[in-house]
């Protein structure tokens, strides 16, 4: 990996994922849109958008949560349609986001009905989640329908697969609006297995194949984001929540807003440091020189 700062180091952009952490309620996803800005700094907050009687079986829908005291409904399929937003709710949240609060809007797409009703709205990038990262018939209605960016993650995907969906962007024109991202399934992911020099292979095989290599942690913590961004991930996915003991699945390995806030402050303290010296002697020593080292006198 060529450590080039023009080419390796662009400015790092942070995505808090909302998800359904929102609790299907839109006042709170608002209020969660304008802490991720305003407090938080983050560049964009991304939704997911659902039809649940597409993406599940009729005996997933009408199974109970395999985790009941996270679930709101008495079954799976009622559980996720409590948490769903319509598609005119994303409409008005993208509203929100960008004309009152200055963010942009995105949202995770999980089934074809879904991916029709978000393109329609016309966000400026799209997420395609792990799950569904070898969906086919999702990526070339993408292809031929979206202008935008997508965003793909690779959790639960082969590396064969992964060379496959970058090579299907190319074919159809449309890998320099594809970020590429590296990604651990589980919630929460322990350190061992995120793999993190994954985000440098990934840089080096795809980095100029496709627009930008990002980074989706499902770790606790920020400790080990900043490794993702020095390793070529301008894109940094994290879960985001206003209170991690709230009820859901997704809470416990979220981020709170004073952690993505941080998050954010690191990754720009890291990219203001990762530059060459002008010269050899900086401003800020020749001033420290001049008072400190031994030979001063005889200049």
């Amino acid at each position: 990996m060529n450590f080039n700062l023009e080419e390796n180091y662009k400015k790092p952009k942070v995505i808090a994922e909302i998800g359904c952490n929102h609790k299907g309620e839109i006042d709170i996803a608002k209020e969660m849109i304008k802490i991720a800005k305003i407090f938080c700094d983050a560049d964009v907050v991304k939704f997911q958008k659902r039809t649940p009687k597409e993406l599940l079986t009729e005996e997933e829908y009408n199974a109970p949560h395999p985790n009941p005291v996270n679930s709101y409904g008495e079954t799976y399929g009622e559980h996720r349609e409590y948490l769903e937003l319509t598609i005119e709710q994303h409409k008005e949240l993208k509203k929100y986001a960008e004309e009152e609060i200055g963010i942009i809007y995105s949202t995770s797409i999980w089934d074809m009905t879904s991916t029709k009703e978000v393109v329609g709205i016309n966000p400026k990038l799209i997420k395609i989640p792990s799950a569904m990262s070898t969906n086919w018939e999702m990526h070339q209605y993408l292809c031929d329908n979206y202008q935008g960016e997508v965003h793909i993650s690779t959790g639960m995907t082969t590396r064969e697969e992964v060379e496959e969906i970058v090579k299907f962007y190319e074919k159809n024109n449309k890998n320099n609006d594809l970020v590429l991202y590296h990604c651990t399934s589980g919630y929460p992911v322990p350190f061992k297995d995120t793999r993190m020099l994954e985000v440098g292979k990934f840089k080096e095989l795809y980095g100029k194949r496709v627009k930008a290599i990002g980074f989706s942690g499902h770790h606790l913590g920020i400790a080990i984001d900043v490794a993702a961004y020095t390793l070529g991930a301008e894109w940094n996915e994290r879960h985001f929540t206003l209170d991690r003991t709230w009820k859901g699945t997704d809470h416990a390995a979220s981020l709170e807003p004073d952690g993505l806030r941080r998050l954010k402050r690191d990754l720009i303290a890291t990219y203001k440091s990762l530059k060459f010296k002008p010269h050899e002697l900086l401003d800020i020593e020749k001033i420290q020189a001049n008072k400190l080292r031994w030979d001063r006198k005889k200049k």
